[in-house]
């Protein structure tokens, strides 16, 4: 109880519930067309895409961590299309490609930004969350395309979010892209290590095998 001027109890005012913290939801009509129409200048080109090892993504609904090798602007939606039916991507992108109209469609697909240049504690928080409801998270540990480098934020995320992590190779063989999965990689261990065996998984999946889905 609190007194008030004239002697008077007064009720306590009851704290203010926190807001519950959002994170970025898929619309699945938004989600489906950007993977359809980035999958034009494949088909336009003559071009398709394999995909291997769909035997080792685990079950929709479960929290998952996605890390790819990157090569092209069309990486993300290569693995989006590459992945089982319920399974929806939601990819750490540059927040350069966060405009008017085009950050407006990103973020219905889901996907989130992320600042390069820094430690970026916000878009780590937004993936926990993604995890936390069951989502899928999409992250290139090369940060950006061609790096010879892998950070570790993949494998941090992975286990603050108690979800493993799933490798994918792409490579560009020909006339087909190649999208390969590799068995998950649990979420144990350290980061450091962790990341370390990743750069060694995506580095076999990141070469072209076979001909056909």
């Amino acid at each position: 109880m609190l007194w008030s001027m004239t002697g008077g109890a007064t009720p306590a005012t009851p704290p203010t519930a926190a807001p519950e913290e959002r994170f970025p939801h898929v619309n699945p009509l938004v989600y489906r067309f950007v993977v359809d129409v980035t999958f034009l200048p494949v088909l336009l080109t003559g071009m398709h895409i394999d995909v291997h090892g769909r035997e080792h993504v685990p079950p929709p609904g479960t929290p998952l961590v996605v890390a790819a090798n990157h090569q092209s602007a069309l990486d993300p939606f290569l693995i989006a299309r590459a992945l089982p039916p319920g399974r929806y991507l939601q990819f750490m992108a540059k927040r350069e490609l966060f405009v008017p109209v085009i950050g407006d469609i990103i973020r219905a697909g889901g996907s989130f930004p992320v600042d390069r240049e820094s430690n970026d504690v916000g878009a780590i928080r937004t993936s926990l969350r993604i995890l936390k409801a069951g989502g899928t998270v999409g992250i290139f540990p090369q940060g950006t395309r061609g790096g010879q480098e892998l950070h570790g934020g993949a494998a941090l995320i992975a286990a603050r979010g108690r979800a493993p992590i799933l490798p994918a190779g792409i490579s560009h063989d020909g006339k087909r892209w190649v999208v390969r999965f590799g068995e998950p990689l649990p979420a144990r261990g350290g980061i450091k290590a962790n990341t370390e065996e990743l750069g060694r998984r995506l580095q076999v999946l990141a070469q072209p095998v076979g001909r056909h889905l």
